[in-house]
């Protein structure tokens, strides 16, 4: 009996490691990017983002605008193999400078060397009625550490509020777990803007 119960034990407990190995765990990235328009004070963006299996967490500091903070809860979905394509609506809110509910989509397609990726939301501001927000990049990646390409963003934290449309290069290098990038956003122009990125997952 008592080795009946013990085998019971081992079998139960085996059950239970297998259980806990296949279950989904909990991945994070913490990303900071360093805004520099020309003309102005430069600023600080600051992103978080946490996952457990479909469930998506995320929180944001200057990203709707200087001196705003956003929260948001999301769910994750993927088809594909050859052509992925993943997309994560997400639902949130905004304080500060920034007030009011939030719906937005943060959404990925990539084939081979080539993605193209996209954050655009809506935020139903008390201040300012409402605005839309929208980040998008078209990347390349010629080798594994190094991804090249485009980037454009529609936003209104320039300029005292003032919504305007940015367009530019972009370069990233990635070193394990770190990525390290930079962003010229309208390259010529008087209101040309540079942005310094670092990421890290862990």
């Amino acid at each position: 009996m008592k080795r009946a119960a013990a085998v019971l034990a081992a079998f139960l407990s085996v059950g239970a490691h297998a259980e806990e190995a296949a279950a989904p765990q909990w991945e994070f990235n913490a990303s900071g990017y360093w805004n520099m328009p020309r003309g102005e004070d430069a600023f600080a963006t600051g992103i978080f983002i946490a996952k457990h299996g479909p469930l998506h967490l995320e929180a944001r500091a200057n990203y709707e605008a200087v001196h705003a903070q956003s929260a948001f809860v999301g769910w994750n979905f993927s088809w594909g193999k050859e052509l992925v394509v993943e997309a994560t609506p997400i639902v949130g809110g905004a304080t500060g400078a920034a007030r009011g509910p939030i719906v937005g989509l943060e959404a990925t397609v990539s084939y081979g060397k080539f993605d193209w990726y996209l954050e655009a939301e809506h935020v139903r501001d008390r201040a300012d009625s409402h605005f839309n927000y929208a980040w998008t990049e078209l990347g390349w990646r010629p080798v594994e550490c190094l991804r090249l390409g485009f980037a454009g963003q529609h936003t209104q934290v320039y300029g005292g509020g003032d919504r305007t449309t940015e367009r530019g290069p972009f370069v990233q290098f990635t070193y394990g777990k770190v990525t390290v990038g930079g962003y010229w956003f309208n390259p010529g122009a008087s209101d040309q803007v540079a942005v310094g990125m670092v990421a890290v997952g862990f």
